[in-house]
């Protein structure tokens, strides 16, 4: 009897085995990650390192770069994956990394993503709705707020992309000798412009979703998108600016991953997982929301991480199955 029980031990452990082997296809594998200093994109971030960890891969612990950087990272082989990559404004990186030959972008796991120029709603409703509107200096004072005369457009940090098209646009339309494009630390900025806003004062400003600005300045109540007087990109970039009837100037846009081939190649059941993964943009604008409230130290992002795989656990079980799926 105990020579069956051990006979029958071993069978059942031969078969649990390829099973168990199976559930972690990425065990003994270390994935290298690079990210912005970004919390708003920490947490979508992180949900897709969990269901890595799920797969039996190691996470390293991030490199952080700008977007730029983080894709010449990714390209020259020291980042295995960008979680971050904009797919139409981060193109230009993309090929700058080493295009198709190197890297690929893979998945969308946020869609939607929108980015154009906001105005306050009295300003709106005054008849400041398109952004050439500038151009006339009497329109342009009414944003001044240091006192030269010009309007001061609260913009975007050199590296994430978003500057090379304000820059661009300032020159197309014909803006330069009106506006301002104030760079820096786009927080500081950004609270700057919600202080005056608060206080009654006009503001200009560039920004995107899902971000929490616009949970502090709701489009439609606080503050207005402004229509651009035609697409025009960097470069001869295309891409569908339209939304809502209003052409914002910026390519509506995806989130992805951007990851070498290298890796993909070797890593079937990660490159499956960064094909299926997607989050709601509501959801990813929802945890940013949570962040502008103070929960905002990484122990509160893992916190939200685990709560919204807890909510959406069919789903996220759903992207480990076709992973493993992938890797057999």
């Amino acid at each position: 009897m105990k020579h069956l029980n051990a006979a029958s031990a071993i069978a059942l452990a031969l078969l649990a085995g390829p099973l168990f082997a199976n559930d972690r296809p990425g065990e003994g594998v270390t994935v290298r990650p690079v990210i912005q200093p970004l919390l708003e994109e920490m947490f979508q971030s992180r949900v897709l390192f969990r269901a890595l960890e799920d797969l039996g891969y190691t996470v390293a612990d991030p490199q952080e770069a700008t977007a730029q950087t983080a894709h010449l990272s990714v390209g020259a082989g020291d980042a295995d994956l960008f979680p971050s990559s904009w797919h139409k404004l981060h193109d230009p990186f993309v090929q700058e990394a080493g295009g198709d030959g190197v890297v690929t972008k893979v998945g969308t796991l946020v869609d939607g993503a929108l980015q154009g120029y906001l105005v306050d709603k009295a300003s709106y409703d005054a008849g400041v709705t398109n952004l050439d509107m500038l151009k006339d200096p009497e329109v342009a004072g009414r944003f001044d707020a240091d006192g030269d005369g010009k309007a001061d457009l609260a913009g975007c940090v050199p590296g994430w992309g978003c500057e090379r098209v304000i820059e661009h646009q300032l020159t197309e339309y014909g803006l330069r000798d009106t506006v301002t494009h104030n760079q820096g630390e786009y927080n500081a900025i950004i609270a700057d412009t919600i202080a005056r806003q608060q206080n009654g004062q006009p503001v200009l400003y560039y920004t995107w979703t899902p971000y929490w600005v616009s949970g502090a300045l709701v489009p439609g109540k606080d503050v207005e998108w402004l229509s651009v007087p035609y697409t025009s990109l960097p470069d001869g970039a295309t891409g569908q600016t339209e939304f809502e009837g209003k052409n914002l100037g910026f390519a509506v846009d995806s989130v992805g991953v951007v990851a070498r081939n290298d890796f993909l190649a070797a890593n079937p059941a990660a490159a499956k997982l960064f094909e299926v993964a997607r989050i709601s943009i509501n959801d990813v604008s929802a945890e940013n929301k949570q962040i502008s409230e103070g929960e905002d130290s990484s122990e509160a992002i893992d916190r939200h991480v685990a709560g919204w795989i807890a909510a959406n656990q069919a789903t996220y079980d759903g992207w480990l199955a076709e992973a493993r799926k992938a890797a057999e």
